[in-house]
């Protein structure tokens, strides 16, 4: 039915958008219309294997087949994602975001509503209520921080000590001296509870030439 396509097809907007919303909001690699079009794509593919065996019924061929070629292919998809910057990786989990919504999308597409509407509702609560369970339990996200800090003796040490009074445990530290008199400094950290990117900015601002260069989650 005409009807159910488009029903189908809006379904797979809303929830895939859902998912991607949280993902704009964040500045992550791919935001709400990549993951509308991931979701929307996936249950296409499945309302093409249902056409397939509808009008092939001399021949059916296998429904899962084009299904299986999307989480599969979903893949490349995710690793642009996934950057390398200085000593992190990012996008992780905007990558798997990406397949969960693929998946919702291939549920939409056979008719499975109920299960792409519980994958939706859990997949938002994972990024978006999850990750402020991280930021309170100590020692379970490790948090990086990259400064901007003078070429000169004693900078590391006047930012470790703000960390200690800040109770924040150093997990790794590394420095690229580079050849300006500036110098880029990456530190991954353990925060305590209540603590965040955006306090600590804020106190190792009032240290002198030192420039907090992201603070992004």
């Amino acid at each position: 039915m005409n009807w159910e396509i488009l029903l189908k097809l809006l379904l797979a907007m809303v929830f895939g958008g859902i998912i991607g919303l949280e993902r704009e909001i964040g500045n992550r690699p791919a935001g709400f219309r990549t993951h509308t079009l991931v979701c929307m794509g996936s249950a296409v593919v499945m309302m093409t294997s249902e056409f397939l065996i509808t009008n092939y019924t001399s021949n059916p061929p296998d429904p899962a087949r084009l299904g299986a070629q999307v989480i599969s292919g979903i893949g490349f998809l995710g690793a642009g994602t996934i950057l390398k910057d200085g000593s992190r990786v990012r996008g992780l989990t905007t990558a798997a975001s990406l397949w969960v919504v693929a998946c919702i999308g291939l549920a939409i597409g056979v008719g499975f509503y109920w299960g792409a509407l519980a994958a939706t509702l859990f997949s938002y609560i994972t990024l978006v209520v999850l990750k402020k369970f991280e930021n309170l339990v100590p020692g379970l996200r490790d948090f990086e921080i990259t400064l901007e800090i003078p070429n000169a003796p004693g900078q590391i040490a006047q930012i470790t000590n703000v960390l200690a009074q800040l109770n924040i445990r150093i997990r790794d530290i590394k420095v690229d001296p580079g050849e300006e008199e500036e110098t880029q400094a990456y530190f991954k950290l353990v925060f305590p509870p209540g603590m965040n990117k955006h306090i600590l900015a804020a106190e190792l601002s009032r240290l002198e030439n030192i420039r907090v260069l992201d603070e992004e989650d």
